[in-house]
């Protein structure tokens, strides 16, 4: 950044201290170099993975056919989609993330680039999926990946997080949307069935966040954000927890249910959902915790990622192999 037209400012650092340790991390509005695996990680690679299988399988279980160019085509653009959504999220955040132990170390709390331009960037991947998606694939489909891209970014991370409780909540429709989209690029028609795979994800979201809240409350508490363990404390959030669990087992088995899968999905979403609700009991029961390790909780958390793709993978391997 230059000032009456001379050398580049000056910019001191920031410190960072986080359990008692203090860290040194450049601020965040700096003019240092960006390479592609700073923007890479801009998209939240980790979570990327999962919205683009679950939308890989939403497209995979469709009735009827789809071109494998067009079809390749849908999930790139769904993944486009998550990664500018992904990063509009971190510019919106960054002064927040900074003060964050689990986040401290993403992009812009380490002033790996502008802030302004993981905006730009993440405006950039948005606009290109949807119209790439409405020209390539169909315009329905577009518009509800458009949706999502608004959903996650201006009602979950502007309005719903930093508000309220339930931002888990309500905000959990914004990683439902993959499957859904993914069998409208097939179909172009919303049905009973892609709107289930919704529901089980929006379902799963609660438990499966607040698992991994309960051991990180302190961060979010100390960066100001109402998440349940905070606003609403320990206990309550344990029981909502075992709530959310106990009714995802029925409603993953309610896809076989309306006839819209075979046997194969509908045993394995019962042991799924089954093995999720057991684990979730210790969580929800527990009245005190010993020491700092969270086990119950990190497990409930680890198994709710695999439990997805499992599910999910059933529900491919149902459609493919058993239909």
């Amino acid at each position: 950044m230059k000032t009456g037209g001379g050398a580049p400012e000056t910019v001191r650092p920031f410190r960072i201290e986080i359990d008692n340790v203090t860290t040194t991390a450049a601020p965040i509005a700096t003019q240092l170099p960006a390479d592609w695996r700073v923007f890479f990680a801009l998209t939240k690679p980790k979570v990327m993975r999962l919205v683009v299988f679950t939308a890989l399988c939403g497209l995979l279980a469709a009735p009827g056919a789809i071109h494998p160019v067009i079809g390749f085509t849908a999930i790139l653009c769904i993944a486009l989609a998550a990664g500018g959504a992904g990063a509009l999220n971190q510019w919106w955040e960054a002064d927040i993330d900074a003060k964050m132990k689990r986040t401290a170390r993403r992009p812009l709390p380490l002033g790996k680039l502008r802030r302004e331009d993981a905006r730009d960037f993440g405006m950039l991947l948005s606009g290109t999926s949807i119209v790439i998606m409405g020209l390539a694939v169909n315009w329905l489909s577009a518009t509800v990946l458009a949706f999502s891209i608004f959903f996650y970014v201006v009602i979950y991370t502007m309005w719903l997080k930093p508000n309220t409780p339930q931002n888990i909540v309500i905000g959990g429709a914004a990683g439902a949307f993959p499957p859904l989209i993914g069998w409208i690029a097939v179909t172009n028609e919303i049905t009973a069935m892609p709107l289930l795979l919704f529901a089980i994800i929006f379902m799963w979201t609660p438990p499966h966040f607040w698992a991994l809240a309960l051991w990180v409350k302190i961060d979010y508490a100390e960066a100001g954000i109402p998440m349940m363990p905070v606003a609403r404390g320990e206990t309550t959030t344990r029981r909502q927890i075992l709530v959310y669990s106990a009714l995802l087992l029925p409603l993953s088995v309610l896809p076989w249910w309306i006839g819209g899968t075979g046997a194969a999905y509908g045993l394995s979403a019962i042991a799924l959902s089954g093995l999720f609700l057991a684990l979730s009991v210790p969580v929800g029961l527990r009245t005190s915790v010993e020491g700092d390790t969270m086990r119950p909780e990190k497990r409930l958390f680890a198994y709710s990622i695999l439990y997805l793709f499992a599910l999910f993978g059933a529900l491919v391997i149902d459609r493919v192999v058993f239909a």
